[in-house]
């Protein structure tokens, strides 16, 4: 294992073989040093995969067969990242042990700056960001919506609320008492292969806990990760004088990486994001070993429409549901309308479905994303329709200009209406995320409102899963109703975008299946660290504290 100069990240040098940039290459990140790795994983456009499929899946063939050969110079391919081998995943959490102590005794207000820092950095490049992030197939749109999150959970007022629950001091009786939160010491962050950079992001918010990080950046799609962490927050770290060995980047296999983090005393979290049944299995293991599981794992959002709602504005917020082609955690994966309003709702969720429609990712109108494994789709829907659902609008594969096609790399946006409350969640595309661009529409049957409140309540706190809901109402009895009695899930919107971030708010987390047994609302900050009470007496009588006279 090498360590390189400090040229080693960001350009490879040589031949660029005509390409209109440089190619990125990205070694290991480790002890605050530049670390070379068992070889290359590279990243191909993602315009390429719908430009000239056979030729990105030729180059993509070629490397992972020979990494050094010169089909790394195609235009297509944008970027590298080095390969941790066992014995680089364990130098990292060593040098994240060795650097936690010391940065945990830095003042919070210095780890504080942190995220000032990067919010103004990520404001400073922010076009690389989204640059970075349409290479991995996002939608420009939908990447400046993830830079939103980012700018949200890093703003001033979050910070300045993150502050307040992180140390507050209290005057009383002669002592000066703190209730404050203590870092928790090493966190290895896991990402999805969905959204890695601006999950990885989220490490920064346990960076300001106090905590020595260790960031897994998925092998398949591992480039905008470790630009985030490499090249926007370890220059920060170095600028707010945090040890080396604070930050720490592989690119690594799941698996090798977790059982190592599982097994290692000396990672105590472990935040994990992926799917349901992986994470509450992997949880057991967590708490088997002693360390803490952080998990976000699926969602199954619901958006509950109630008469005399705004249906304009809902169907807006419904039309989330296809951002990304819906395999977004975060978007609304079931609609649950009055049946007084049910067929005005669908006609316009219907127009609003229209507009979203496939393309080229550098494309500011484009929305849906290409889908693999497009067969359990097929599988999902056929089952609600035997079922007795109806197709509202779409249900077929489409070609990137929206051509219906037997062999389109999308999904056309599709909706399916069904009939009745009781047995809605037979359907796996009610009761499950399906992560797909399929949304159900269910319309209960016609009951008192009185009724139908309390059913729709139900509806929602039975979910086994619990990331986000959302309400559309005027009714201030049926809003206040909701927000005294919804207890799933780590977030309400009401009147609202489903997916938009706002200040103070949490942007994951939540109960049940989403977050497992220690679930809620998931601010990093937070669960990265423990609450601590402490007392500083002055001339206070040990013998009077316990057996003194209490006030009435």
């Amino acid at each position: 294992m090498m360590l390189l100069d400090e040229t080693a990240s960001g350009i490879l040098p040589g031949n660029s073989g005509g390409r209109e940039k440089p190619l990125s290459s990205y070694p290991l990140y480790i002890a605050g040093k530049d670390v070379e790795g068992d070889g290359w994983v590279y990243t191909v456009s993602a315009r390429s995969l719908l430009e000239d499929v056979f030729t990105s899946v030729s180059l993509k063939r070629a490397l992972e067969q020979d990494p050094d050969s010169d089909a790394a110079q195609h235009p297509y391919v944008v970027g590298r990242c080095a390969i941790a081998s066992d014995a680089a995943i364990d130098l990292a959490t060593e040098a994240a042990a060795a650097a936690a102590p010391g940065w945990a005794a830095v003042p919070l207000e210095r780890r504080l700056r942190l995220g000032t820092l990067f919010r103004e950095e990520l404001l400073r490049r922010q076009d690389e960001f989204v640059d970075m992030l349409v290479s991995e197939a996002h939608p420009v749109k939908l990447a400046r919506w993830e830079l939103s999150c980012l700018l949200q959970v890093y703003s001033e007022e979050s910070i300045d609320w993150y502050r307040q629950r992180m140390h507050t001091e209290f005057d009383h009786a002669g002592r000066r008492l703190i209730v404050r939160r203590q870092p928790d010491g090493v966190v290895a962050f896991n990402p999805p292969q969905n959204a890695p950079a601006p999950s990885a992001a989220l490490a920064v918010l346990a960076l300001m806990a106090g905590n020595a990080v260790i960031v897994r950046a998925p092998r398949s799609i591992a480039l905008s990760t470790m630009w985030v962490l490499r090249d926007v927050v370890a220059p920060l770290l170095d600028e707010v004088g945090a040890p080396p060995g604070v930050l720490n980047a592989v690119c690594s296999n799941p698996k090798q990486t977790l059982d190592r983090w599982v097994r290692s005393p000396l990672v105590d979290d472990i935040f994990y994001i992926g799917g349901s049944q992986e994470g509450l299995r992997f949880q057991e293991q967590c708490v088997a070993h002693g360390k803490k599981p952080i998990l976000e794992l699926a969602g199954n959002d619901g958006i509950i429409i109630w008469e005399g709602a705004d249906l304009t504005y809902a169907a807006e917020a419904i039309r989330e549901s296809f951002y990304g082609s819906g395999q977004i955690c975060m978007v609304p994966n079931y609609v649950l309308v009055h049946p007084s309003i049910a067929d005005e709702l669908i006609e316009e969720v219907k127009k609003q479905v229209a507009t979203v429609r496939p393309g080229y990712p550098e494309d500011p109108e484009v929305l849906l994303s290409p889908v693999r494994r497009s067969e359990k789709f097929f599988g999902l829907l056929k089952q609600t329709l035997d079922l007795g659902a109806e197709l509202v609008t779409g249900g077929r594969r489409t070609e990137v200009d929206g051509t219906p096609s037997e062999t389109g790399v999308f999904l056309q946006p599709t909706v399916v209406r069904v009939n009745g409350l009781a047995g809605a969640r037979e359907h796996d595309v009610v009761r499950h995320e399906t992560f797909f661009p399929l949304l159900p529409i269910v319309v209960p049957e016609p009951a008192p409102n009185d009724q139908l409140l309390d059913s729709f309540i139900d509806f929602v706190n039975s979910n086994e899963y619990g990331l986000r809901n959302s309400l559309w109402a005027k009714s201030a009895r049926v809003i206040n109703a909701f927000v005294q009695r919804v207890t799933n899930g780590g977030l309400l919107k009401i009147n609202d975008s489903h997916i938009g971030f706002l200040p103070y708010l949490p942007s994951h987390g939540g109960t049940g299946l989403t977050g497992g047994v220690y679930g809620e609302a998931n601010y990093p900050m937070l669960k990265t660290s423990h609450i601590q009470g402490v007392s500083v007496a002055r001339d206070v009588s040990p013998i009077e504290a316990v057996f003194g006279t209490f006030d009435a």
